[in-house]
């Protein structure tokens, strides 16, 4: 069973996420803030990340910063800040997938299963860069975001 870890400080987003991921056969684990999601990443070893920006302590983009030094865990911001710019950051840093709020849960989880489906397929062919890599002409720079790359 995959684990999912879910940050995010407003309490009725946490169980509505808790209670669609689920259902759909994820273990889920939550965080309420920065600091305690690095913690729970650390020790639990979590298969993908939902996080938002706007936290408490240490805001979405930082807690990805931190994430990346040492880390390829999959990571599905969801946030209420929708300026194209704040989307570009998010997934300049890293991020997998940028969803806004308001958001369709069933439509989260099926991105879900999409971030993971594209690794077990790469897992499976092992050749070749995951399709989560990508080389960035503008940066001249060669990213990864998920495990085993």
């Amino acid at each position: 069973m995959k684990t999912i870890l879910v940050v995010d400080d407003e309490p009725k987003i946490v169980q509505l996420l808790r209670d669609y991921l689920e259902r759909a056969g994820f273990r889920v684990l939550t965080a309420p803030n920065g600091k305690t999601a690095l913690a729970l990443a650390h020790s639990e070893k979590p298969d993908m990340i939902i996080l938002d920006l706007g936290l408490p302590e240490m805001d979405g983009l930082d807690v990805t910063r931190t994430l990346r030094k040492d880390s390829n865990v999959p990571i599905l911001m969801l946030t209420a800040r929708s300026d194209e710019t704040d989307k570009l950051i998010g997934l300049e840093l890293g991020a997998d997938d940028y969803i806004t709020k308001p958001f369709s849960p069933r439509e989260l989880v099926a991105r879900v299963r999409v971030v993971f489906r594209r690794m077990e397929n790469y897992s499976e062919t092992q050749h070749g860069d995951p399709p989560c890599c990508r080389f960035d002409a503008g940066y001249a720079a060669y990213a990864c975001n998920c495990r085993g790359s």
